[in-house]
């Protein structure tokens, strides 16, 4: 379960890097994904995928109790 748990915060967190990229926030401006719409949703997707594998994983943990 703590893998599942940790697998989820980092696909969360590369999400909200994306999205942060997508936006002009972080990384080299010559970049493909700096200020894409498209990254835009991706990352927003990405951390809603890591988040539900995070929860998943803190849900059965605390099931198997």
């Amino acid at each position: 379960m703590l893998a599942l748990i940790l697998a989820g915060a980092a696909v969360a967190a590369l999400g909200l890097l994306f999205h942060m990229q997508g936006r002009g926030v972080v990384g080299p401006e010559q970049s493909f994904m700096y200020n894409s719409p498209d990254w835009l949703q991706y990352g927003i997707w990405l951390a809603a995928a890591g988040a539900t594998m995070a929860g998943a994983g803190l849900f059965l943990r605390r099931r198997g109790r």
